[in-house]
């Protein structure tokens, strides 16, 4: 996922678009060296080293990976969403916040 990811973040580098990580790994000095090799330059939480941490225990994740998309409010609008499916969601998401934007421009 990290090429699709990285696109992503490239891609509306420009948009009010963040991404956001979360590894449970154990050894943290790894999952640094794996961010440098990989090319990750979004923030990545570590989760603990425990697929039970704190991130995924109050976000009720249970499998990995889980991918929440979330609007401007920090409202989960769509779960597990990959590739494709993945810029559809973002993409409505912007349309959504321009629209909204506009709207409030013309005192709508």
């Amino acid at each position: 996922m990290y090429p699709h990811e990285r696109s992503l973040v490239k891609r509306l580098k420009d948009k009010p678009f963040a991404l956001l990580g979360v590894n449970s790994d154990r050894n943290r000095e790894t999952i640094k060296q794996v961010c440098k090799d990989k090319n990750i330059s979004w923030r990545s939480f570590w989760n603990g080293g425990s697929t039970s941490g704190p991130i995924s225990t109050k976000w009720n994740v249970r499998g990995w990976p889980t991918i929440y998309v979330l609007d401007e409010k920090g409202v989960i609008r769509f779960k597990n969403t990959r590739g494709d499916a993945m810029d559809k969601a973002i993409a409505t998401l912007l349309a959504e916040m321009e629209t909204q934007q506009t709207g409030a421009k013309k005192g709508l």
